[in-house]
């Protein structure tokens, strides 16, 4: 993935409910430019200019370059695991195997998950990942935080900076959360494996 804007898989209303028009236009619209942006300029001249965001958040060190990097990461993934509400379906194939082997069945990947979102302190992410060893693996993340940096593969995010919910859902983001089920296009997720 190169630094730049993705092209969202929906309209810009098409996450309604659970997700506002204006959620997007400042999340989307002007928070990951604003990192898409940064990156472009903090990365001139160094190493890192003509690097994937998966290569540069593997191997910068903590700072600008691996911040921005990071969130953008973080939200190309948050932004293209969603579908319209009503077109979420549940996982298939070898994601609903591997959920059933690791966490027995889909509710209990969901509450999981749910508890890591919901009791990170402070701004972050929860992520299901994959590990080393074909697991998959829940883990919170500070900040511009991804399971990358210790060689698993990020598969879906649950964001919990402020910004992601609070135009919607205020200082409820637990509700922000267990909505966002709605929402997750499965098969986006399947194909990260």
């Amino acid at each position: 993935m190169k630094n730049e804007m993705p092209r969202l898989p929906y309209p810009i209303n098409g996450l309604e409910p659970v997700i506002s028009a204006e959620t997007i236009e400042f999340h989307y619209g002007k928070h990951l430019q604003t990192y898409v942006n940064n990156l472009t300029n903090l990365s001139k001249g160094t190493e890192y200019e003509q690097k994937d965001i998966e290569d540069i958040v593997s191997a910068a060190p903590d700072g600008g370059i691996f911040n921005n990097a990071g969130q953008v990461l973080n939200h190309a993934i948050y932004f293209l695991q969603f579908t319209t509400p009503g077109q979420s379906k549940g996982p298939e194939g070898r994601l609903a195997e591997l959920i059933a082997r690791d966490f027995g069945n889909l509710d209990e990947l969901k509450r999981q998950m749910e508890e890591a979102a919901i009791g990170l302190f402070g701004s972050g992410w929860a992520w299901l990942s994959l590990d080393k060893d074909g697991k998959l693996q829940i883990s919170k993340e500070s900040n511009a935080g991804n399971p990358l940096r210790r060689g698993h593969k990020p598969l879906l995010c649950i964001d919990v900076w402020e910004h992601a919910y609070y135009i919607d859902y205020r200082n409820r983001r637990a509700d922000h959360v267990k909505k966002l089920w709605d929402i997750i296009d499965w098969k986006a997720v399947a194909d990260r494996l």
